[in-house]
C-alpha cells in the first residue's frame, strides 16, 4: 500500500509577507504534515526595509538590527529557506516552480501543492540615459542599502541628489544630511509627500529647506550625466544640471509581479495581484499572495490600492499562513494609513486626500486647524497643523492629515480607528481621549479640527 505523499508549500519570497506566512503555517501545522520550500535571491531574510533609511543615515547603527528573523533561525523552524535562489517561472497547470541558483546557475523544478507569492515591489526606475550608472541607487532591499553605503563609503564628493520626494526620498533626503552631504531633491510634484494635499505639504517643505535641503519641486529628470570612469555627476532637467557623487532613486515602487504576468494571474489597475478577502489569489484555489506585489481594497474608496508598507505584508502573511494552515482569516482592506518624519517634523496621513475624494465622486469639506501637542502653559508644547475632510450631509469622516512636532504622527491612529469603524465627525467630537497637559490640550486637536467639521457640514446642509 502506498503512503500519501506529505503536502508541499512553496513560498516566493523570503522577507515580510513570505516568512510571515511561513511561519504562521509552521505554527498550524508540524513538519511531518507540512513541508515548506522558501526562495530567496538576495542576502537576507525577515528584514526591515522601512528601516534602512535610519542604518543608511546612522540612526541604527549596524544592519543586523533590522533583520528579525535569520534564514538559519527559518531552518530550525523546519522552513526549507534557499538564499540566492532566484524563481524563475510559475507553471500553474503543472503545480511547480523553477528556480535557479544565483551563485551556481544551477536550475530545478519545485512541485507545490500550495503556493505563497510575495515577491514584493520594486523601485522605479525611469527610463532615462544614465539610470543605471554606477552611482544612481535604488533603495528597497537590503541589498540595496549595503550597496548605498559602500558607494557612500568610497566616493570622495559630497554632493547627493535624491529624485522623488515621497517617503523614501524626504527619509534618504534625511539620511544624506545626517551623512554630511549637500543635498538636492529634484521633484515632479508642485510640493514633496504627494500622499498629502499640497497645503500640507508645503508644511513639509519648509522643515526640508530648514534642514539645509535644496528643493527642486515642479521638475522633472531629462538625464543623468556620467564622467570619469561611466560614474554619474550630474542629474538634469529641462532647464538646469545638479552636479551629483550619489544619486538616490525614491521616485516610488511598483509591485514586482513579473512572474505573476507570464503565468497569466490577475492583476489590478496598478500592476498588482488580485486576491479575495482570505489573500487567495483570485481564480486559484491552491495559491496565495500578499504583501507589495498585491493590490488592497481601500475601505473608504471602495477601490483597489497599491500601498508598499511593512504593516500590510505581515498582516498578510499571518492571514496567508492560518489559511494555508488550515484555519481561517481574512484582511478586509486598509484605510492608508502612514507617518514620516524629517528631522523634527513628524508627517501623518489617512484616509482619503481631496483629490481622492473628488475621484471617488465625494462631495466633501475640508477644514484646517493649528494647535499644540501638548497644553500650551507645558513645556516643549509642539505646533501641529490638522486637515480633516468630511463628507458632506452625513458628516462621514473621510480623511485626516497631520503635520507637526513631537507627538504629532501618532495622533492619526485616532482618525484611523474612527474611519474604520465608519465614524461621523459629531460622533468623533465625543471620544472620550486620554488628557493630561504633558500630552495634549484640554480639546485634543483632533477633536478640535472634527468640530470645526462638523460646522463646515452644517453650515453646507443650510
Amino acid at each position: 500500500m502506498s503512503m500519501s505523499r506529505m503536502e508541499r508549500l512553496v513560498v516566493i519570497g523570503g522577507d515580510a509577507a513570505g516568512m510571515s506566512a511561513a511561519s504562521q503555517a509552521r505554527r498550524m501545522r508540524g513538519p511531518d504534515e507540512l513541508e515548506i520550500v522558501a526562495f530567496e535571491r538576495g542576502h537576507f531574510s525577515s528584514y526591515s526595509a522601512c528601516g534602512i533609511p535610519y542604518w543608511v543615515g546612522g540612526d541604527v547603527p549596524e544592519r543586523e538590527r533590522l533583520i528579525a528573523r535569520s534564514p538559519a533561525e527559518h531552518r530550525e523552524r523546519a522552513i526549507d529557506l534557499r538564499m540566492r535562489t532566484e524563481v524563475t517561472e510559475i507553471d500553474v497547470a503543472g503545480g511547480r516552480v523553477r528556480s535557479l541558483d544565483l551563485e551556481s546557475g544551477a536550475e530545478e523544478w519545485t512541485s507545490y501543492d500550495k503556493l505563497v507569492i510575495a515577491t514584493g515591489a520594486r523601485p522605479i526606475r525611469p527610463d532615462l540615459p544614465g539610470v543605471d550608472a554606477p552611482g544612481v541607487h535604488g533603495v528597497q532591499t537590503l541589498d540595496d542599502g549595503q550597496a548605498l553605503l559602500d558607494t557612500l563609503a568610497t566616493t570622495e564628493g559630497r554632493r547627493a541628489v535624491v529624485v522623488g520626494a515621497g517617503y523614501i526620498g524626504v527619509e534618504m533626503a534625511e539620511a544624506l544630511i545626517n551623512r554630511g552631504y549637500e543635498v538636492t531633491v529634484v521633484n515632479r510634484g508642485k510640493e514633496p509627500m504627494s500622499t498629502l494635499d499640497p497645503d500640507m505639504g508645503r508644511l513639509v517643505h519648509t522643515a526640508m529647506e530648514n534642514l539645509g535641503v535644496t528643493m527642486v519641486n515642479d521638475a522633472e529628470i531629462t538625464k543623468l550625466l556620467t564622467g570619469d570612469a561611466g560614474r554619474v555627476r550630474a542629474v538634469a532637467t529641462e532647464d538646469a544640471e545638479y552636479p551629483a557623487d550619489v544619486v538616490v532613486l525614491g521616485i516610488g515602487v511598483r509591485p514586482e509581479t513579473t512572474l505573476a504576468r507570464a503565468a497569466g494571474l490577475p492583476l489590478g489597475d496598478h500592476g498588482g495581484l488580485l486576491t479575495d478577502l482570505a489573500m487567495r489569489v483570485r481564480g486559484h484555489e491552491n495559491i496565495w499572495a500578499g504583501g507589495d506585489c498585491v493590490e488592497v481594497l481601500d475601505l473608504i474608496s471602495g477601490r483597489e490600492r497599491h500601498i508598499a508598507l511593512g504593516t500590510h505584508a505581515n498582516k498578510h502573511g499571518q492571514v496567508i499562513g492560518s489559511n494555508v494552515g488550515g484555519g481561517y482569516a481574512t484582511f478586509p482592506g486598509v484605510v492608508g494609513t502612514a507617518v514620516s518624519k524629517v528631522c523634527d517634523l513628524e508627517i501623518a496621513r489617512t484616509g482619503l486626500r481631496e483629490k481622492d475624494a473628488h475621484r471617488a465622486g465625494l462631495r466633501f469639506e475640508a477644514v484646517t486647524i493649528e494647535s499644540t501637542s501638548r497644553a500650551g502653559y507645558y513645556p516643549d508644547a509642539d505646533l501641529m497643523t490638522v486637515k480633516m475632510l468630511a463628507e458632506r450631509r452625513t458628516g462621514r469622516l473621510l480623511g485626516v492629515q497631520i503635520v507637526g512636532g513631537e507627538g504629532a504622527a501618532k495622533r492619526v491612529d485616532i482618525a484611523a480607528v474612527a474611519l474604520t469603524a465608519g465614524m461621523t465627525v459629531e460622533q468623533m467630537t465625543s471620544l472620550d481621549l486620554g488628557y493630561a497637559p504633558p500630552f495634549s490640550p484640554v480639546w485634543d486637536p483632533i477633536l478640535v479640527a472634527a468640530r470645526k467639521a462638523v460646522t463646515a457640514v452644517r453650515k453646507s446642509a443650510a
